[in-house]
């Protein structure tokens, strides 16, 4: 208990401002609710939320000590498991071909809002597990299983966007969600393997772009 409190306190300003973002999003979420007397796009509520889980696992792994390797690796399946909930929400600006055009600026600004906190929670859960997983493997393999994790976050989103699957539908429908993937990937489905390859890709580069970035400032 004691790491993780020394572990919030180390990240109190980077978790503020998530905070601050978050409660900017939800609060131009309800000037849009207002202004088109509407609860139309509310569910990005939820979807923040399920954003957040990723992020939340890695917090917590990362204030503990190490773990044993079973225990690690049923963590590691759940939070894969939620964190295509992270960069989904980029897919729920398919909902402004419903919006009012007349206030469509604002539905671009408050979708836009909710998939930036989306993509931040992703990548900074991602760089946590990153830095665990280097404790336990050497560093090529684990940059191969940073390319195994876009693959699978961007397919798993396309589940969900286009099957219509949640995150916990593993263990609510598993036979179902089998045979949809087992389908996917046996027999032709192209535009799952371009959503999930164009998808993974931009996830992938902008991932190294910012990672880049960090260690640039940390050597000036």
């Amino acid at each position: 208990m004691d790491t993780f409190k020394t572990l919030v306190l180390h990240r109190f300003k980077l978790l503020s401002l998530l905070t601050i973002s978050m409660v900017l999003s939800i609060t131009l979420l309800m000037i849009r609710m207002k202004l088109h007397q509407s609860y139309y796009l509310l569910f990005l509520v939820w979807n923040l939320f399920l954003a957040v889980i990723p992020f939340t696992i890695t917090t917590i792994l990362m204030s503990k000590q190490r773990l044993h390797a079973i225990s690690f690796a049923v963590v590691f399946f759940f939070w894969l498991l939620f964190l295509p909930n992270a960069p989904y929400i980029i897919t729920d600006l398919l909902h402004l071909t419903r919006t009012n055009q007349h206030f469509l600026w604002l539905d671009i600004l408050v979708i836009m809002s909710f998939a930036f906190n989306g993509l931040v929670l992703f990548f900074l859960s991602l760089s946590d597990m990153e830095k665990l997983l280097r404790l336990r493997f050497k560093a090529h393999y684990v940059f191969a299983m940073l390319l195994i994790i876009f693959g699978l976050t961007a397919f798993g989103i396309y589940l969900g966007r286009f099957l219509r699957y949640n995150s916990w539908e593993i263990i609510d429908q598993p036979f179902a969600l089998f045979s949809d993937i087992f389908d996917i990937i046996f027999k032709p489905q192209v535009e799952a393997w371009i959503f999930t390859l164009t998808f993974g890709s931009f996830l992938a580069v902008s991932y190294w772009i910012l990672k880049a970035q960090k260690e640039k400032t940390i050597e000036d």
